[in-house]
């Protein structure tokens, strides 16, 4: 792909055919308050680019009958999404509709060369597949702070061997196209805002329960990173005065006592106290426990793991009632691996937030779980880089 749009008319056009699908020149005009001749002039440019193409023709609407237009139905997104450990790596057309999604184990503390020759071998695995022949761009998104402008990690807490390694421009280079970095939380925020539960709302955050914490701040329809792309950096704010240490060096925050390793440590310190026969069962058999453990040994109406939820659910609960009060969003969604936890997690969220956060802010706000699950990621991402490329140069 080497067009981009002219103007921020086409611009428009583009992403209204992205998030719309395909659509008559007729409808296009009544969307984005252009003349009939001024619409036609800027559909026949981007015609001519090649990156929409006709389809056909609408239906009457009396009179003659308009045409339909699309994107162009060859290009290729690719979106890759980094956790801490896993790894998400997917194919998208130009309407972001995932066409093919790959998953893999990763320790994201292997640092970037490992982590990167894995998501090339995946993307490699895509193309293999049918699913693209090249890339027209591909949208990453890490588990740490990221410096936007440049596409580059910064300090991040539980990512040794990041901080300024140059993603963008690597990557760009071994793929051959454009490339856009962000952290993980804001592209699962930009992927349910796309195709999950956020799609009619424009303020609204997007809490992400993995290894760590984070949050996507979505504000009138658009991301807010802050100054330097570390807003949303919630799991590290304290949650428990003088509490437990944590990888970032502080003491007391979220993270340190509430997210997939933090729960994961605290099932195996129950298994072993002899608190939980069930957790104590899966610890034996498999060696290790995880947030997947907890959650099963809570169906199974184990009461220890049913606690350890509740607990963490109340801390993350504290956390965010600070937020809705300060932030006002219209709605508040929980993903991630730890969601596996379900609804005993989200009823000890929804009981901190209501509890904590004045009525006003939530006598109408919905805190759901999120729509996507791993798919948020890699549909934000697509969006990422659909945003970037769908922009005037």
């Amino acid at each position: 792909m080497t067009a981009r749009p002219a103007n921020a008319h086409q611009a428009r056009l583009l992403k209204l055919l992205r998030d719309g699908g395909p659509n008559s020149r007729a409808q296009l005009g009544d969307q984005v308050e252009l003349s009939r001749s001024k619409l036609a002039v800027e559909v026949d440019r981007l015609l001519g680019t090649g990156l929409v193409v006709a389809d056909g023709l609408a239906a009457s609407r009396g009179g003659r009958r308009s045409q339909n237009i699309r994107l162009n139905p060859g290009l290729r997104f690719l979106g890759v999404d980094i956790g801490a450990t896993s790894v998400d790596v997917a194919v998208t057309n130009a309407e972001l509709e995932v066409l093919g999604h790959l998953n893999q184990p990763m320790d994201v503390r292997e640092g970037p060369v490992a982590v990167f020759e894995q998501v090339l071998d995946m993307a490699g695995k895509l193309k293999a597949a049918g699913l693209a022949e090249g890339f027209d761009g591909a949208g990453i998104g890490v588990p740490g702070p990221v410096r936007f402008p440049e596409g580059v990690p910064v300090a991040p807490p539980i990512m040794p061997g990041w901080d300024g390694f140059p993603v963008r421009e690597v990557l760009s280079q071994e793929l051959g196209c454009p490339i856009m970095v962000d952290n993980d939380v804001n592209l699962m925020a930009m992927g349910e805002q796309h195709a999950g539960v956020a799609r009619s709302v424009a303020d609204f955050l997007c809490v992400k329960i993995g290894t760590g914490i984070g949050c996507g701040i979505v504000v009138g329809g658009r991301v807010y990173r802050g100054t330097t792309g570390s807003a949303g950096d919630i799991g590290h704010i304290q949650a428990v005065p003088g509490g437990r240490p944590c990888a970032c060096g502080n003491r007391g925050c979220l993270e340190a006592h509430f997210s997939g390793a933090a729960l994961a440590r605290d099932a195996v310190q129950a298994a072993q106290q002899g608190l939980s026969t069930e957790l104590a069962a899966r610890l034996e058999t498999s060696g290790t426990l995880t947030a997947v453990d907890v959650a099963a040994a809570a169906t199974a109406g184990d009461a220890t793991a049913l606690a350890l939820i509740r607990e963490g659910g109340t801390h993350v609960g504290q956390v965010l009632a600070g937020l809705v009060s300060f932030f006002n969003p219209a709605l508040l969604v929980i993903g991630g691996g730890v969601t596996g936890l379900g609804h005993t997690l989200l009823a000890a969220v929804r009981t901190q937030i209501y509890r904590q956060s004045l009525p006003l802010a939530t006598g109408n706000l919905p805190i759901v779980l999120g729509e996507l699950g791993p798919t948020a990621g890699v549909t934000g991402a697509a969006r990422l880089i659909s945003d970037h490329l769908f922009s005037p140069a």
